[in-house]
């Protein structure tokens, strides 16, 4: 099976142009392709996990990945999927974040030996003169044309800014100057993405002619890939200070079963027979997939020791034992105590459990958290320091265990 043919069977390729010549250069690793990422945080999420993924599986098959960062764009905010504006970030967050990323990125990607580029188009965006960038680019793009854009109909609901309105332009320039500065000649994004991707091709083409070799692809499903990275109580994220790698496993244990094969498709390195054994798998059975699929990005992001850990205790926890050195754990001290007494909603909410303090008194209400093992229904219900002298291990639902430490 060539690199092509892989990718469609896991369900990764949306909308190509000229696939023809698309399957000819990146079966031959002959593709120099980039991917963006707008800086708007200081970690990457799950959901990045697919362009990640699949930059690394083009770079398997010898094609260079070049990782766009949007230091230049992420001061205006992609208006794509939002029906509102994107906070401005100044430019020592942006770089900051850049920073962040590049460290995080290079577990996915190598990029010694020119094998793979890292470049930021504020490089290139920042120091452009207005007129000059109207008269050279600008005139290359129809208004009519780009009000039909997808990414821009929600925003016109409520007032899409000129700021914003540029996007299109400024991610079809970043196409340009990436094809002339490092011969890109391949570009991947959401299917989100597509108009601003046409945008860049079209835009290489007609200043350097008809023979010029730029081309798109989309990534199926990529928008649902973005939500993936979101939860109740905030995003998915991958470093470990922001989401501990035991609460990463089970994000990936928890999945639904209807999603569980999907993932492993698109996510995973796993051979595709290996997964089509998974895949005969019905009713209970599908635990052993959520297991591997837990066990196998785990390890991807955080490495072989932490997913060994994670298994560990979650095998543990919910083979009956409901306790682990390996659980996640959150120290509490005397300046979480008021009056000496700590409330279970404020535990809920140190220790990531539940996002604010209604969500948890919410949670408790329901009958949805128990303490050592007993349900707890009285929002109103608060320890005192003595209570934590022994194991003291919250419960939320069926499968999320924590265990809180006072020093």
């Amino acid at each position: 099976m060539t690199i092509f043919e892989e990718l469609k069977a896991r369900g990764l390729l949306a909308q190509l142009t000229d696939e023809e010549e698309i399957k000819e250069l990146i079966n031959n690793g002959k593709a120099t392709f980039y991917i963006g990422f707008d800086p708007t945080a200081d970690s990457l999420h799950v959901g990045h996990f697919m362009a990640l993924c699949l930059m690394k599986r083009l770079q398997m098959a010898g094609n260079r990945p070049i990782a766009l960062i949007g230091g230049g764009t992420g001061m205006i905010g992609d208006p794509s999927g939002r029906t509102d504006l994107r906070k401005v970030l100044t430019p020592e967050i942006i770089q900051h974040n850049c920073d962040c990323f590049k460290k995080q990125m290079s577990r996915f990607i190598d990029f010694s030996d020119g094998k793979a580029l890292m470049v930021n188009n504020a490089d290139w965006l920042l120091g452009l003169n207005y007129v000059d960038f109207l008269r050279d680019v600008g005139a290359h793009f129809s208004v009519n044309r780009m009000l039909t854009a997808e990414c821009y109909k929600q925003r016109m609901e409520k007032g899409l800014t000129f700021l914003e309105f540029n996007y299109m332009i400024m991610q079809s320039y970043d196409f340009y100057m990436l094809y002339q500065k490092y011969g890109c000649n391949m570009q991947f994004g959401g299917d989100d993405q597509w108009s601003n991707m046409l945008g860049g091709t079209e835009l290489i083409r007609r200043k350097l002619g008809k023979d010029a070799y730029a081309m798109t692809i989309t990534l199926l499903l990529n928008s649902e890939g973005k939500k993936m990275g979101k939860t109740a109580s905030g995003a998915v994220w991958l470093d470990a200070e922001k989401t501990p790698p035991y609460d990463f496993f089970q994000y990936w244990r928890n999945v639904d079963d209807a999603d569980v094969i999907k993932c492993m498709k698109m996510l995973t390195f796993m051979s595709l027979e290996e997964i089509a054994e998974y895949e005969k798998l019905e009713g209970s059975g599908l635990n052993k997939a959520k297991e591997k699929l837990a066990y196998e990005l785990t390890e991807l992001v955080h490495g072989k020791e932490e997913a060994d850990a994670a298994l560990s205790a979650a095998r543990s926890i919910f083979g009956g034992a409901g306790k682990s050195e390996n659980m996640p754990q959150t120290e509490i001290s005397d300046e979480d105590f008021a009056e000496g007494r700590i409330s279970l909603a404020a535990l809920l909410v140190k220790c990531g459990l539940c996002p604010s303090n209604s969500e948890a008194k919410r949670n408790i209400g329901q009958g949805g958290i128990s303490v050592n093992d007993e349900k707890v229904t009285d929002f109103a219900k608060s320890y005192e320091k003595s209570d934590f002298s022994g194991d003291f291990i919250i419960k939320k639902g069926k499968k999320d265990y924590h265990k809180v430490i006072c020093k």
